[in-house]
């Protein structure tokens, strides 16, 4: 998944593990249906807070036991307001996500559209100060490459020991990486497994070392996540009178 922006979230924290609606994937499914065949949105009744939001889109598989795949996912750390945060990140992560081509009317059938919404950011202590399972993680650190050829490293997990070299850099040095909750289980990752793949996503294409690690900030949090699909999606559509469907 893509961020869009590079903050990691305000402190929006929710007890309501019910704040996740389908309402909300209805919205997004429509937002992008709407959009490709030049029908008109339904509005929607679902309340207008503010979040931290990503969209998922995958594509089932025909085949039964198979997992979906991944067909677009862009989000943003900035709280956005749901009603048009959520619509724009459906159409953003159907048409803008740069590992695929963009989506197209014939593909509705198979989709289901997931709407993460971020909750409980926190600042780890260490990179490992987080759980699989429970939280996504958001991590930054300097570009390696910028460091001395002489710095040391060790690859000996130690991770709430300070790096030997930590020279200052300006913020367009840093690189950035995100992973929603559900992709560690999903992939089978430990902590450490994790944050070496985000570490490679953010862009860092040599050996992840233990002083690369510990250079990391870590700023975990939780997400209330609600998925339908594109049958679901209809059902609802006809259910608010559109006939056609």
């Amino acid at each position: 998944m893509a961020p869009d922006g590079d903050k990691a979230g305000d402190d929006v924290v929710v007890g309501d593990s019910n704040v996740c609606l389908p309402e909300h994937c209805f919205h997004a499914f429509d937002a992008l249906y709407c959009s490709l065949t030049s029908n008109e949105p339904i509005t929607p009744t679902f309340p207008d807070d503010e979040y931290p939001l990503f969209v998922t889109w995958n594509t089932r598989s025909s085949r039964s036991g198979r997992p979906p795949r991944l067909r677009g996912c862009i989000g943003n750390f900035e709280p956005q307001p749901l009603r048009d945060g959520i619509a724009e990140y459906a159409l953003i992560s159907a048409f803008k996500d740069s590992r695929f081509r963009k989506i197209e009317e014939k593909e509705l059938p198979a989709l289901e559209c997931g709407v993460s919404l971020l909750t409980d950011f926190e600042d780890a202590d260490s990179y490992l100060d987080w759980t699989v399972g429970t939280h996504g993680i958001y991590i930054s650190f300097q570009n390696p490459s910028l460091y001395p050829s002489s710095q040391t490293s060790s690859n000996s997990p130690s991770p709430l020991s300070s790096s030997p070299f930590l020279p200052r850099f300006t913020s367009r040095h840093t690189l950035t990486a995100t992973y929603l909750p559900d992709v560690m289980p999903e992939q089978g990752w430990d902590k450490v497994e994790a944050v070496d793949s985000a570490i490679h996503k953010a862009g860092w294409k040599g050996t992840v070392t233990e002083d690369i690690r510990r250079s990391v900030t870590l700023r975990r949090y939780q997400s209330r996540k609600c998925t339908v699909g594109w049958d679901e999606f209809v059902q609802w559509r006809r259910a608010h009178g559109d006939e056609s469907m």
